[in-house]
C-alpha cells in the first residue's frame, strides 16, 4: 500500500519539479496579480480555487499535483516514500518565491498592497497602516479633536 503519495509521474522526477514549480508560480502570481487590485481582490478566492482545480485535471499526471510540501510528507511518512519527497519540498517554494520576486521586479515594493484580503472593521493593520474610520474617531474623540 502506497498511502495516497505524492509520487512522479511516467516521464520522472525532473518533469515533476518543473511541473511543481511552474502550477505553483503561476497560482502565486495569480493571486497577487488579482488580490492587489481592488477591482478583483473579491475574487481572489475563486480564482485560486478554479486555477487548483484545472491543476488537478491537467497536470495531476505529471507530478501528482501537490503543491502542499505537508500534505506530501504526511503520505510519503506512513508509506515509506522518501525517494521523490525533494520534488515537492523544494518546487513549490521556490516557484512561489519566484513569482514574488517577479512581482516585486515588475511592479516595485510600492505597488504591492497587503496580504490581507480582510481587514477587521475595529483594529489597525500593521503590515501595510490601514486604519479604520471608527479607530480614527475615536483617536480623534480621544485627543479632543472635534468631528
Amino acid at each position: 500500500m502506497r498511502y495516497v503519495a505524492t509520487l512522479p509521474g511516467a516521464a520522472g522526477a525532473f518533469v515533476a519539479f518543473s511541473a511543481e514549480f511552474a502550477i505553483s508560480a503561476l497560482l502565486m502570481a495569480a493571486i497577487l496579480r488579482v488580490s492587489n487590485d481592488s477591482r478583483y481582490a473579491r475574487y481572489t478566492g475563486f480564482c485560486a480555487g478554479t486555477l487548483v482545480a484545472i491543476y488537478i485535471a491537467v497536470e495531476a499526471p505529471l507530478s501528482g499535483m501537490s503543491m502542499n510540501p505537508a500534505r506530501s510528507f504526511a503520505s510519503a511518512l506512513p508509506a515509506g516514500l522518501w525517494k521523490h519527497l525533494w520534488v515537492y519540498f523544494t518546487a513549490p517554494v521556490l516557484g512561489m518565491q519566484a513569482a514574488a520576486a517577479w512581482m516585486l521586479f515588475r511592479r516595485g515594493p510600492q505597488a504591492v498592497g497587503c496580504a490581507k484580503l480582510l481587514h477587521p472593521a475595529d483594529q489597525r493593520c500593521i503590515h501595510c497602516g490601514y486604519r479604520p474610520a471608527v479607530q480614527d474617531k475615536t483617536a480623534a474623540n480621544a485627543t479632543g479633536a472635534s468631528k
